[in-house]
C-alpha cells in the first residue's frame, strides 16, 4: 500500500471512502504500515453521525469475522477506538480455565491500562491481522482500564480473566503492537495444529511438547 496517498488525507474523509461499501469491512495484515504505528488519539475528529456509523461498522466486521475485539487501525484507521464483545461460548470446562466470561459490546476511546499485581495467565490468542495462525501469549490476569466511551463519559474499571486479555490485544494495536510481539515464539501454531494437538483448556502440553515457558 503507498501510504504516502492516503496520510494527507483526512480521517473523516477516509472513514467516509470506508463507509461507502456496505458489510464488513476490509481487515488489513500483518505488514501494513498502519499496524505499526502509534494510533492518533480521539479528539472529535468525526462529527457524531460519522462516529457512530464507524462503530457500528467496526462491531460488524468484528463479529462478522468472527473475533471478540477489534481496533481502528486492524482497518486502515490510525485512530485510537477499538470495539470489544465476547460471548463467551464453548465448554464449561475451557471457559472456565480461561475465565472467560461474557464480555458486553463496549466501545473504547482512547484507552490505556496498568496491571493490578504482578499474576500472569498464558494461553494460545489469535488475531484477525494475523489470520491462520495462533500463539501462546502470558497476559496480565488483572487491569484497570481506564479509557472514554462513544460518548465521552469516563471508563474506569478493572478487567479480569479473558476479558483482560482481550482489552490487552486491543489497546496494544493502538500503540502499533502485535500480539506477536509479546507472544512465546515457540508455540507458533497454525489454527489446524493447534485443533489437532493444542485443543486443551490450558497450554501446559503445548509449552512441555514444544519447549517454551509459560511464564
Amino acid at each position: 500500500m503507498d501510504t504516502s496517498s492516503t496520510t494527507s488525507i483526512p480521517l473523516a474523509e477516509r472513514i467516509e471512502e470506508l463507509l461507502c461499501t456496505e458489510g464488513p469491512l476490509p481487515i488489513v495484515a500483518a505488514g501494513d504500515p498502519v499496524l505499526r504505528t502509534v494510533a492518533e488519539p480521539y479528539r472529535g475528529q468525526l462529527d457524531d453521525a460519522l462516529l457512530h456509523r464507524f462503530v457500528a461498522a467496526l462491531r460488524e466486521t468484528m463479529l462478522a469475522a468472527p473475533g471478540v475485539g477489534l481496533a481502528a487501525p486492524q482497518v486502515g484507521v490510525p485512530l485510537s477506538i477499538a470495539v470489544v464483545e465476547d460471548r463467551a461460548r464453548g465448554p464449561r470446562e475451557t471457559l472456565e480455565a480461561r475465565s472467560r466470561t461474557p464480555l458486553a459490546f463496549r466501545v473504547l476511546v482512547n484507552p490505556s491500562y496498568e496491571p493490578e499485581g504482578e499474576t500472569k495467565s498464558a494461553f494460545f490468542e489469535g488475531c484477525l491481522s494475523v489470520p491462520g495462525w495462533q500463539a501462546v501469549v502470558a497476559r496480565h490476569a488483572l487491569i484497570r482500564l481506564r479509557a472514554q466511551d462513544e460518548q465521552g463519559q469516563v471508563i474506569d474499571e478493572l478487567f479480569t480473566g479473558w476479558p483482560a486479555r482481550i482489552v490487552q490485544h486491543e489497546t496494544d494495536h493502538l500503540n502499533g503492537t502485535l500480539y506477536l510481539d509479546v507472544a512465546r515464539l515457540r508455540s507458533l501454531s497454525t489454527n489446524e495444529a493447534v485443533a489437532e494437538y493444542w485443543s486443551q483448556p490450558t497450554p501446559e502440553l503445548a509449552a512441555a511438547t514444544l519447549g517454551f515457558e509459560l511464564t
